[in-house]
Order: C-alpha cells, then sequence, then structure tokens
C-alpha cells in the first residue's frame, strides 16, 4: 500500500533555512554590542564586596563584539577582553545577568557602538585597582563600564557614592578594608558599585542565565 507524500509549501521551503540556522544559532548570539553583564565572582574580595553593597553580583563586564563573537571587556588583574564562556565559567554556578539600555535602539547607534569599541583602548591593559579610587591610572569593574558609558556616550549608569555610605560594619568588610587601607579609609572617595549599575533605571534584563 503506497502512503501518501506530504509536500511542504513552497513559502514553507524558502524560509526552512532561516528557520534552521535560528534554531542551530548559539544562546549567547542574542547579545549585543554595550550589553552589561553581571555575575557572582569566587574572587577573594567577592563575599565583602556582596556584603558591602547588599547585592548578590560583585562582578560585571561590557559585551563587546570581536569577529561577530562576543567577548567581556573587564577589569581582572588588568583590564582585557575575556571570551563570554570563559567569563561566564569564572561566575557562581556559571550564572550571569546580561542588561541593556532601556532605549538602545535610539543610543547605541553604529556610531555610538564605534565610540565605545574606540574607547576601550584607553583603559586596555591598566592594572586592576584594589582600592576603588577614581583616578584612571587603575580601574576596577563596575568603573570601567560605567566611564566606558559616561566618555563615549554621555550615559552615566547608577549614581556615585561614597565609600562612607556601604555596609562597612560587616566583619568581612572589616578585614577586607584592613587588608586594603590599613586605618585610613578614604570614606569620601566617590565610587560607582556593580549594584548601583544593576538597579539603574536606564538598564533592562535582556537574558538570564
Amino acid at each position: 500500500m503506497n502512503k501518501k507524500k506530504t509536500r511542504l509549501p513552497a513559502a514553507a521551503l524558502l524560509l526552512l533555512p532561516a528557520l534552521l540556522c535560528l534554531t542551530a544559532a548559539p544562546a549567547d548570539a542574542a547579545l549585543k554590542d554595550g550589553d552589561i553583564v553581571f555575575h557572582t565572582s569566587r574572587s577573594a574580595q567577592s563575599l565583602a564586596v556582596q556584603r558591602a553593597t547588599g547585592s548578590r553580583y560583585s562582578h560585571m563586564g561590557i559585551v563587546l563584539l570581536r569577529g561577530g563573537k562576543p567577548y567581556v571587556f573587564e577589569a581582572v588583574s588588568t583590564v582585557r577582553y575575556t571570551p563570554l564562556a570563559q567569563w561566564t565559567a569564572r561566575g557562581d554556578g556559571g550564572h550571569y545577568v546580561a542588561k541593556r539600555l532601556r532605549n538602545a535602539g535610539a543610543l547605541l547607534t553604529p556610531g555610538a557602538v564605534a565610540r565605545l569599541h574606540a574607547g576601550s583602548a584607553d583603559y586596555e591593559g591598566r592594572p586592576y585597582d584594589l582600592t576603588f579610587e577614581w583616578s584612571d591610572q587603575r580601574i576596577y569593574c563596575s568603573e570601567l563600564v560605567w566611564k566606558l558609558y559616561q566618555r563615549a556616550l554621555g550615559v552615566r549608569i547608577g549614581e556615585l557614592q561614597k565609600i562612607r555610605s556601604f555596609n562597612l560594619g560587616d566583619p568581612a568588610v572589616r578585614a577586607k578594608m584592613r587588608e586594603r587601607y590599613g586605618d585610613k579609609v578614604p570614606m569620601d572617595e566617590p565610587v560607582i558599585s556593580p549594584v548601583a549599575m544593576f538597579e539603574s533605571p536606564l538598564l533592562v534584563t535582556v537574558e538570564t542565565r
């Protein structure tokens, strides 16, 4: 007994290659230039940052595409580009959250993206700032992203705070402060924290993994 073959409509056949490409696309293909990613670092200072700021997330960076692939421009031992998969693997449980400017369609024009890429050259290779100073000589993670956006696009993501405004009474925080500053803590030093940027109304969440 012959079975009747079912033929796809011509329009569906034309769409099939595109549909297969979408299905096969990697999950991180949705990330775009300028997206900001957050995770919980497993570094020695992560617990102190979490308790001082009241945030789950202690490290962050900005996504910049290179050769069509997502890299995280971040401040670790030095400021560098890290492949997204490698950056993700360093975080607790491989979890991260990606956020994007709420009005990215209007602000992240090709010219603006080009300025973000060009601006990264001002920081690449600079050492990590263990004492969270607001100069450009050394850079910490949230400072890097904040300054890159502010200087390239004129956008201030998150409000600056002074060191004295954080929870400095926690034992883990006190120990880390003593290690970094001794008895001379610069209480009025301006700081931008990961949580201040994470909670900024200028950003919307585009991916949680």
